[in-house]
């Protein structure tokens, strides 16, 4: 999720646990250690891009590392203001340790993948419920924590944890419902799915993006489970083969060994971007749900030796224009009217209009 939610969430559960007189500080110690997982963005390099892809998101958020990440964070507050504050380390670490225990835990609620498990298993868990960012779960969320700071009243903040628990059940049984209209559409085509994801589009869980495959093809699509039913055809595109789409590739280079790191990250939901630009990005991401767009990729150099690294890159260059298209699909009945920007979005190779 995005810095602000994380934090005030963060916030929200140790806040709920006090009284008035601890009201405050609850907040602040919960709200520091629901942001501090996300310090492991600083573990990067120049040379190698995508270092800090495989450790985002990685041991600082495991459910083991929370006592540890919440000492840190609970060490710098109690170093730095306990002249200002009139409690003890102990009580200060429970503080952080409640807020730092909830950054994981909803991070898996997204998309992106979150090693919850390590070190016992390597596996990211995601489990698709809500958009990275999502005004309708957050803002909420603001309103009774600040109430509650304002008040130094406990039960805003146990409102803020309902409303969000709740959202989250919606989520879920829109992901439920998304996943059944994901699987009838590739019925309607006689299509026997191999694998099928749905993800929610972007800050909302109303309309949600449909990937499966089928014989080496994505097929992306837009569906709405409720308010009411809708699908929106979108667009296909050929599995990533290396023999096919990077003949040029020496496999013991070190940007094969790149397109491998980033297959993991992707779990194999990979495609190449134009003949002129090689490419290779994840399909299950763009800013509109029907597209096959890199929201970020890796890009290749056929000129490259075998020790260069490939280049991670991100494309956010269009998605202002786009979202008027977005929240059109997301409360339209009819067909969308794709603005220009949308239109001319290079495709990749192999996309095509609509499915089939």
């Amino acid at each position: 999720m995005d810095p602000l939610t994380q934090g005030l969430v963060g916030a929200a559960l140790p806040m709920a646990t006090q009284r008035r007189p601890r009201v405050v500080i609850a907040a602040l110690c919960g709200f520091l250690g629901g942001l501090a997982p996300d310090l492991d963005i600083a573990i990067s390099s120049s040379q190698d891009n995508l270092l800090f892809l495989e450790f985002h998101r990685h041991f600082t958020h495991a459910l083991i590392f929370i006592p540890v990440g919440s000492a840190c964070v609970a060490a710098c507050i109690f170093g730095f203001a306990r002249r200002h504050i009139k409690l003890g380390y102990m009580s200060i670490w429970m503080f952080c340790a409640l807020g730092y225990a909830t950054h994981g835990l909803l991070d898996t609620t997204t998309s992106y993948g979150t090693h919850l498990l390590w070190p016992f298993d390597n596996s990211r868990f995601a489990l698709s419920l809500i958009s990275i960012i999502d005004p309708l779960f957050t803002l909420p969320i603001l309103g009774f924590v600040l109430t509650g700071l304002i008040c130094r009243n406990c039960y805003w903040a146990r409102a803020a944890l309902v409303w969000g628990a709740l959202y989250l059940g919606a989520g879920a049984w829109q992901h439920h419902g998304a996943m059944a209209q994901a699987r009838g559409l590739a019925a309607s085509r006689d299509h026997i799915p191999e694998r099928v994801t749905v993800k929610p589009s972007f800050a909302n869980i109303f309309l949600w993006r449909s990937v499966y495959e089928v014989n080496g093809r994505f097929h992306v699509d837009a569906v709405r489970p409720w308010p009411s039913p809708r699908i929106i055809p979108g667009s296909v595109a050929p599995q990533l083969d290396i023999s096919r789409d990077l003949p040029w590739l020496e496999l013991e280079s070190q940007q094969a060994r790149d397109i491998e790191r980033f297959r993991f990250f992707s779990q194999d939901f990979l495609v190449k971007g134009s003949d002129f630009r090689p490419n290779i990005f994840d399909v299950r991401f763009a800013f509109l749900p029907t597209e096959i767009a890199a929201l970020w990729y890796i890009r290749l150099d056929p000129y490259a030796d075998n020790f260069a690294h490939a280049v991670y890159e991100t494309e956010r260059s269009h998605s202002l224009e786009l979202l008027a298209d977005l929240v059109d699909m997301v409360f339209s009945e009819s067909q969308p009217n794709l603005k220009p920007a949308a239109l001319n979005r290079e495709p990749c190779l192999g996309c095509r209009g609509s499915s089939d």
